[in-house]
C-alpha cells in the first residue's frame, strides 16, 4: 500500500490542481470584458467571482479528501481568494514532489488571503457604515408605521444597536417617510451614532386583490382567566372625526359616533348599544375629552353599521341614533385541499366568462395581469408565503382555475394583499414599476441605500443604475433582494452587473425564496448565495422571520434563536417590525457579540453547483 504522500499521489494531485487553475484562468479570459466593465473598487472582485464559478463547476469532494489526507488545505475556505488558495496548495505540492523548500507564490495579480477578506470588509463599511463596536454584523430594522409618530421609538432602536433603518416603500407615504427620516437624523445626532437609511422600492409584488365580501363591523373582547372570570373590562374609544389618535391610544377598540352623543356625554353616563345578536351592551363613560370618550364594558361584542344606540343618564335616555361609518372588514376565503379557486384580474370576475364559471366557486383577484399570460396549466401556485399550495388547472386571458392541493386540515384563510408565487412562471416584468420610479425621486434625495425588490435578471440591476445616474445619484448604495427562482438562477450574472456600481449588497429574502425554490432546498440555496457573495466580496443581509416570535410576543422560540446566531455568517441581519422590537434588537446584539468569538464561516464540501455552470455567451 502506497503512503499518502507517495510521489504518484502527489503528482496526481498536482495535475488535478493545475487543470483546475487553468479552468479558472480560462473562464477569466472568457469574462474579460465583464471584468473590465466593473467599477475600480470591484474589478478584482469580479475576477475572483469568475474564478470561484470555475472552481464550483465540478465536484471537488474527492480532491478535497485527498488533499486533507496530506494535511493540506482542502480549498473549503477559498471563497474570498480563490487563486491564492490554489497557488498556495500547488506550491506545497511542488515542494513535496521536488524536495525543495516551499516558497510562497509570487503575486499573481489576484486577491490574496489578506486582501480578499479586507475587500469584503471595506465594501460592507462603504454600504452599511462602520463596523459596530464588538460585532462585525450590522443590525437592520424595518420601520413600522408607528415610527412616523414616535421619535422615542426610533431613538430607542438606534440606542439598542440598530445600524440600518429600513423603510419599505410599499407601505405609508412620503409624509410618513419624511417623519421617520427626521427622527433618525435627530437620534443619530443625539446619540453620536451613524445609523444608515435603506429605502426598499416595492417592486412588482404579485398579491391577491381586494375581497369585496365582508362587513362594516367593530369588535371588542374582554380578557378572562382560565376559569372564565373577567380579568378586566374592555376599553372602547368613542370618537368624532376630529378626535386625535393620542387621546384614544389606550382603547382596545374604536367606535365612530356622532356629535349628538359625544357633546352631551358625561363621565358616569351609559352608552347602550345593540350588538349583532340584538343583545344590549352597556358602555360606561370613564373619561371625556373635547372630541371623544373612553368607555369600559364587561362584555364582548360585534357592532354592525346601523346598530341602535342611546345615551342614558340615571336611567333616563338623553339621546339616541344609529351607528354609522364603521370600517369595512373583509371576509377571507377559507380553502381546503381539493377545493377549486378562480383567480381573476384586478377588476374581478371577467364578464366574458361568467357563464362558463360555476357561480358557487370562490374567486379572488390578483394584482399583476402578466400572470395570466405567463402561467400555464399544470404549474404550481402558492398563496400567503406558501401556507396554501395549488395547481393550475386552466389558464384564460383574464382568469385561471386553481385546484388547492395543500392546506391545513381545518382550512386556511386567504385574504387580500397576500403574496402569490408562481415559481415556474417567468412573468417577464421589470423589477421597477411606475410607482417605484416615482418613489425613486424621493428615495434618491434621502436614502443612503436603495433596495431593489424581485431582482430576476441583470437588466433589472442595470435599469436601476441608469435611473440613479440620470438623477446624479450614482454614489447611493444598492441592495438587491434575491427572492425568486429566476433571481437565484441568474445570480452570477446579476452580481457581475451589480459590480459596475459601488457600493452594492445582496439581501437573502428567505420568505419568498423558500416558496419559490421549495422549503426543503432553502438551507442549501442560502448557503450558495453566501458562498457566491463572499467570492464577489458583496456584503449579505440575512432576512425574513429572524426572531419574529420574540418581536411579536416578547418570547423567542429555540429554533429562531439558533437561526439568529447563524447570522454571524452574513454582514447584516434584518429584523421585522413587532411590538417588542426594541428588546429584540438588544437580544440580537447580545447574540451576535457572543457568537462572534465562537463562529467563523466554516469549511465547505465543494460539490458541483448548477448555478456555477456559466459561460459569457
Amino acid at each position: 500500500m502506497q503512503p499518502s504522500n507517495s510521489p504518484s499521489k502527489v503528482g496526481d494531485l498536482l495535475t488535478d490542481l493545475k487543470a483546475l487553475r487553468e479552468s479558472c484562468l480560462g473562464l477569466e479570459r472568457e469574462f474579460g470584458a465583464s471584468i473590465a466593465e466593473a467599477c475600480p473598487q470591484s474589478r478584482y472582485s469580479v475576477q475572483n467571482l469568475v474564478h470561484y464559478l470555475a472552481l464550483r463547476k465540478r465536484d471537488l469532494r474527492d480532491l478535497q479528501s485527498r488533499l486533507a489526507s496530506l494535511g493540506l488545505s482542502s480549498l473549503g475556505r477559498s471563497e474570498s481568494s480563490v487563486m491564492a488558495g490554489l497557488e498556495a496548495v500547488i506550491a506545497v505540492l511542488e515542494s513535496l514532489a521536488g524536495g525543495h523548500r516551499f516558497a510562497p507564490p509570487d503575486d499573481s495579480g489576484c486577491v490574496n488571503f489578506t486582501t480578499g477578506p479586507s475587500i469584503l470588509a471595506e465594501h460592507a463599511d462603504d454600504l452599511m457604515g462602520p463596523m459596530p463596536k464588538g460585532r462585525a454584523v450590522r443590525i437592520m430594522v424595518t420601520m413600522p408605521s408607528e415610527a412616523a409618530q414616535s421619535h422615542d421609538l426610533v431613538k430607542s432602536l438606534v440606542a439598542a444597536g440598530m445600524d440600518v433603518m429600513r423603510i419599505n416603500c410599499a407601505h405609508d407615504s412620503e409624509r410618513e417617510w419624511e417623519s421617520m427620516i427626521a427622527y433618525l437624523r435627530r437620534a443619530n445626532q443625539e446619540l453620536g451614532k451613524h445609523c444608515k437609511l435603506l429605502m426598499d422600492l416595492g417592486g412588482p409584488k404579485l398579491r391577491t386583490g381586494l375581497i369585496r365580501q365582508g362587513y362594516r363591523v367593530v369588535r371588542w373582547k374582554v380578557a378572562k382567566d382560565g376559569r372564565g372570570a373577567i380579568i378586566g373590562p374592555a376599553r372602547i374609544g368613542l370618537f368624532s372625526k376630529h378626535a386625535s389618535a393620542e387621546c384614544l391610544s389606550r382603547a382596545d377598540a374604536l367606535l365612530p359616533m356622532p356629535a349628538t352623543l359625544l357633546e352631551p356625554a358625561r363621565v358616569g353616563d351609559i352608552v347602550r348599544i345593540k350588538d349583532s345578536g340584538k343583545r344590549k351592551r352597556d358602555l360606561r363613560v370613564i373619561e371625556k375629552s373635547d372630541h371623544g370618550c373612553l368607555c369600559s364594558c364587561d362584555k364582548g361584542a360585534y357592532i354592525l353599521n346601523r346598530a341602535e344606540w342611546s345615551l342614558v343618564r340615571e336611567g333616563r335616555e338623553i339621546a339616541s341614533g344609529h351607528v354609522a361609518g364603521l370600517p369595512f372588514v373583509e371576509e377571507p376565503i377559507r380553502l381546503h385541499a381539493g377545493d377549486l379557486l378562480i383567480l381573476t384580474n384586478e377588476s374581478g370576475m371577467p364578464l366574458a366568462h361568467q357563464s362558463a364559471i360555476p357561480r358557487d366557486l370562490p374567486h379572488i383577484a390578483c394584482t399583476l395581469p402578466e400572470a395570466f399570460s405567463a402561467a400555464q396549466a399544470g404549474q404550481p401556485i402558492f398563496f400567503d408565503d406558501g401556507k396554501i399550495e395549488g395547481r393550475i388547472r386552466e389558464v384564460h386571458p383574464d382568469h385561471m382555475l386553481v385546484e388547492i392541493v395543500h392546506a391545513v386540515a381545518q382550512g386556511c384563510k386567504l385574504g387580500s394583499a397576500k403574496g402569490i408565487n408562481l415559481p415556474e412562471s417567468d412573468l417577464g416584468v421589470s423589477a421597477m414599476t411606475e410607482k417605484d420610479r416615482r418613489d425613486l425621486v424621493f428615495v434618491a434625495q434621502h436614502a443612503d441605500i436603495v433596495g431593489l425588490s424581485f431582482v430576476r435578471r441583470p437588466e433589472d440591476v442595470l435599469e436601476l443604475q441608469q435611473e440613479l445616474a440620470a438623477r446624479g445619484k450614482s454614489d447611493i448604495g444598492i441592495n438587491l433582494k434575491i427572492e425568486s427562482r429566476q433571481g437565484f438562477d441568474q445570480l452570477p450574472f446579476i452580481m457581475i452587473a451589480a459590480l459596475r456600481h459601488h457600493p452594492v449588497g445582496i439581501m437573502v429574502a428567505r420568505g419568498d425564496l423558500a416558496v419559490e425554490v421549495g422549503f426543503e432546498r432553502l438551507a442549501e440555496i442560502q448557503e450558495e448565495i453566501l458562498w457566491l457573495s463572499e467570492a464577489a466580496h458583496i456584503p449579505v443581509t440575512w432576512a425574513t422571520q429572524v426572531l419574529e416570535t420574540l418581536a411579536k410576543t416578547g418570547t423567542p422560540s429555540r429554533a429562531e434563536v439558533t437561526d439568529a446566531a447563524m447570522g454571524v455568517r452574513a454582514e447584516c441581519v434584518m429584523l421585522n417590525k413587532g411590538e417588542h422590537i426594541v428588546d429584540t434588537v438588544r437580544f440580537l446584539d447580545h447574540i451576535l457579540h457572543r457568537m462572534q468569538a465562537h463562529h467563523l464561516k466554516k469549511r465547505s464540501m465543494l460539490r458541483g453547483l448548477a448555478v456555477a455552470q456559466v459561460s459569457h455567451a
